[in-house]
């Protein structure tokens, strides 16, 4: 996935795409490797980095979503726990199960849950991962010692999955891409291009260099999450609609990283009933544990949201009524938030009680925006929006080959290097030189950043230790780029205020 070829096809005038998607995070690239296999083809911009707001934010669950039960949206976790499934399949270097234990400490509190676990398994079917177990006191403390024993009646244990969301969107984009399709980052749609009233492609800027192209489409996507509704809004400008029924509800999820010293072992923990209705996890990933997520309505959609003081005492707060030894202040590694673009169909102030189910509008123009979803279910969103597309246009209806297509696992992968694992700013290995000249050369990385919050996880595993190794991130990729030493210098000066954010200081 080169992105100097990817630039000279942009350059290339007289290609005409049939899907012209905007946003490179989950739902724009599951679409474009939708669209793609079945023939059709496909442009998809991304004005930042692939999957550098929400999709790479999330609590790295593939799952059903046990709470969603609760608010009886049983068709939703149906279709998610297929698409589990299918992930585990078709991704399984990326995907990958997880077991969950429920404590229980109110009476009652283990048979609702178990009750509750008995239907998702049953919604799983034959794709279920292992049915729930009860339980005792003794048997919930030895799989999980560090739960807090005073009151504690027993528990579930129960199964799902989880994986690294920035690196599945980098290999859904090099899948796209090996597919055909034209896959560009840090390439902003600035300007959507109008033919007789109607979306006929956009402008796109190049951030890189600032050069500027014109690109035809005969369908153009709106992806970008919870910046779709400023997208609808320049458009209903120009063809004159009145506004959607349908509005964005952003969300902020705030998430903390702490050493796994605090929940070792592979079993992840759930929280199954907060103080606003909410559940909670906290779950070993990467070799740290990540606990999560907060639901905070948010009024402003901005680029890097930040966690507040309370959602971090909230977060705090609630382990301490379940682990013997929780984490304090000074424990967290990492601290991130992600806004969701949650669906509003209600005046209801609570992000909570909001369906994470998907909604997909056609203005009058032409122009196609979903909003809403959720990880889980990209590859069900890319191929409801393709289907639509099909219907809306006339075209012949080709069948979905998604289900069962393998996602190109990206080669760094294999590459014996783990940025993930650095607590300093040591001397980078020959390894961990190799896997940044590899994200630079074949995954499109362009910033520290990206290095540092994408490619690998570190500025989400341990922020000051990101912050440390930006310097010998940055010398490396300036050879790798062909840059002089001043934007070495500017890319870790940019980096380190960047990533001053994720310290919980």
């Amino acid at each position: 996935m080169l992105r100097s070829g990817m630039i000279e096809r942009l350059a290339d005038s007289q290609e005409q795409f049939d899907l012209l998607i905007i946003g490179g995070g989950a739902t724009g690239l599951g679409t474009a490797v939708e669209a793609v296999t079945r023939g059709y083809r496909v442009a998809v911009f991304e004005r930042g980095d692939f999957a550098s707001g929400t999709s790479s934010r999330s609590t790295k669950l593939i799952h059903g979503g046990v709470r969603y039960l609760r608010q009886g949206q049983i068709g939703m976790v149906r279709h998610s726990l297929l698409e589990r499934e299918r992930l585990l399949r078709n991704a399984p270097t990326l995907v990958r199960p997880l077991s969950f234990v429920l404590p229980a400490y109110r009476v009652g509190e283990r048979a609702i849950n178990f009750l509750g676990l008995r239907l998702y398994d049953a919604l799983a079917g034959q794709r279920s991962m292992g049915s729930c177990r009860w339980l005792s006191r003794s048997k919930a403390i030895e799989l999980m010692p560090q739960l807090q024993p005073q009151s504690l009646r027993g528990g579930v244990l129960y199964h799902d999955a989880q994986f690294d969301d920035a690196r599945l969107a980098v290999a859904l984009a090099m899948t796209a891409a090996r597919h055909g399709a034209l896959v560009l980052n840090y390439a902003s749609a600035e300007n959507l291009i109008y033919e007789g009233g109607r979306v006929a492609g956009a402008e796109v800027c190049d951030v890189q260099t600032g050069k500027h192209y014109r690109i035809r489409a005969k369908r153009v996507l709106n992806c970008t999450g919870v910046f779709a509704e400023a997208l609808m809004e320049n458009d209903r400008c120009v063809s004159g609609e009145s506004e959607a029924s349908v509005r964005i509800a952003p969300s902020r999820g705030t998430h903390l990283v702490v050493d796994s010293d605090f929940l070792p072992g592979h079993r992840a923990m759930m929280i199954p009933s907060t103080d606003d209705g909410r559940v909670l996890f906290a779950i070993p990933w990467l070799g740290k544990v990540l606990i999560g997520t907060t639901d905070k309505a948010v009024s402003e959609v901005t680029r890097e949201p930040v966690p507040e003081e309370q959602e971090i005492r909230y977060l705090l707060d609630h382990l301490r009524r379940y682990l013997n030894h929780p984490p304090e202040r000074s424990d967290i590694r990492s601290v991130f938030s992600g806004l969701r673009p949650l669906v509003r169909r209600s005046q209801s102030k609570s992000t909570a009680s909001l369906s994470r189910e998907h909604s997909i509008l056609t203005s009058r123009s032409g122009l196609i925006t979903v909003i809403g979803g959720k990880w889980t279910t990209y590859r069900q969103m890319g191929e409801d929006l393709v289907d639509l597309v099909e219907n809306n246009s006339g075209w012949k209806r080709c069948p979905s080959v998604t289900g069962e297509l393998s996602i190109e696992i990206p080669e760094a992968s294999s590459i014996k290097a783990d940025l993930n694992t650095r607590t300093d700013g040591g001397e980078l290995t020959a390894d961990e030189q190799a896997f940044v000249h590899y994200c630079v050369q074949h995954e499109m990385a362009q910033t520290i950043e990206d290095i540092l919050a994408r490619r690998s996880r570190l500025l989400l595993l341990h922020a000051t230790a990101a912050i440390e190794t930006a310097p010998l991130v940055a010398a490396v990729m300036s050879q790798s780029l062909g840059k002089p030493a001043e934007w070495a210098a500017e890319q870790v000066d940019q980096f380190r205020r960047f990533a001053a954010r994720f310290v919980a200081g």
